[in-house]
């Protein structure tokens, strides 16, 4: 499946097994986030399928811990961007490829490691490709870390991600 408009620069995505080529021209856009992508919310799963290896941990600002969730992926699997906002920093920080993605509500979701098809200042969709998954990764395995913060507070990703899932109710209950 074929995105029918990304900005310049972006990649396309084929199918969800990869990517299709980057392209050096505008392309037209989806109505939507690809087929390949579980909506949940306004938000989007980067990676599919999804499947958490390693959650966020709630520790102090200065303490040592896990400030994000790991996602399973592939190398040179299409990360997508969980919602719409415009990229401030797409760049190595510390040895790794890292995207930076500022939201409407003021919070920012970091992927890493991810080899950029986005630069700074480019407007980007929810389910929009941000990059393919690069290394090194800081997991024992091939994985997608992704971060959310609102200011310098670490929030946890998957409480975002999870929270529009639909709930089921006996009938007759509220």
């Amino acid at each position: 499946m074929l995105p029918s408009a990304v900005p310049t620069g972006l990649v396309a995505f084929a199918s969800a097994v990869g990517v299709a080529g980057v392209v050096a021209t505008t392309v037209p856009a989806p109505a939507s986030p690809p087929a390949t992508l579980a909506v949940v919310g306004s938000w989007v799963w980067p990676v599919e399928p999804p499947r958490v290896l390693r959650e966020f941990e709630h520790v102090g600002r200065y303490e040592a811990g896990h400030r994000g969730v790991d996602l399973a992926a592939s190398p040179g699997q299409p990360v997508a961007a969980v919602e719409g906002g415009t990229v401030t920093f797409a760049g190595p920080v510390a040895g790794r490829e890292v995207v930076v993605v500022l939201h409407a509500d003021g919070l920012r979701t970091t992927y890493e490691p991810l080899a950029p098809l986005v630069s700074s200042g480019d407007g980007v969709r929810a389910g929009q490709p941000l990059g393919t998954l690069s290394g090194p990764a800081h997991c024992a395995t091939d994985c997608l870390h992704l971060g959310l913060r609102d200011g310098d507070r670490y929030l946890d990703p998957l409480g975002r991600l999870r929270a529009a899932a639909p709930v089921l109710l006996p009938l007759g209950r509220p």
